[in-house]
């Protein structure tokens, strides 16, 4: 009975640090390609949409991915998939991308825009805070509240006693003085 009181609380507290992390990590790697002043020229190759929803009564959402290709400052062939771009680019269009150096090339076709994306990373994680702390209230108020009367309808009281014609939950202790 607890687990439902407990356990699903804990639950949605972990996908909502999972998700802070993606979001997190997201917005570091794109902030690396736009600080790192390491621009190119590249070929968008392919352009495709994926689409979600649109099961039952649900909308269907869909997202427009480009495959942009480039040569990094090193000699390197990059190719990479972004979604969410700008639907004015279409195959055979060359952009603009950012990048980072490294083992792992971070690259972007997305104009750098910091103050966006930080709203956007705060809204985010003020959203994911606020289900997090509503969470944690929930199972301290659960605690609480329930705690000190015990799981009176599987027998496990610990030590309270149930006044069978108020109903009210007494120490037992107590409950043995009361007239």
């Amino acid at each position: 009975m607890d687990f439902m009181f407990y356990g699903v609380p804990t639950l949605i507290i972990a996908v909502a640090v999972l998700m802070a992390t993606f979001v997190i990590r997201r917005v570091l790697r794109m902030r690396r390609a736009w600080n790192s002043g390491l621009t190119a020229e590249a070929r968008c190759l392919r352009t495709y949409t994926t689409t979600s929803g649109g099961s039952g009564d649900s909308s269907v959402h869909t997202t427009l991915h480009h495959v942009y290709e480039f040569v990094a400052r090193d000699g390197r062939t990059v190719r990479f998939d972004e979604p969410h771009g700008s639907g004015a680019v279409i195959e055979g269009d060359y952009v603009t991308v950012f990048y980072s150096e490294g083992e792992r090339i971070n690259a972007t076709a997305h104009r750098p825009s910091p103050v966006r994306h930080g709203l956007a990373l705060a809204g985010i994680l003020g959203f994911l805070g606020v289900m997090v702390v509503f969470c944690v209230g929930f199972m301290v108020t659960y605690s609480q509240i329930f705690d000190p009367i015990g799981d009176v309808f599987f027998g496990t009281n610990d030590g309270y006693v149930v006044d069978e014609q108020t109903g009210e939950t007494f120490p037992a202790d107590q409950f043995a003085e009361m007239p």
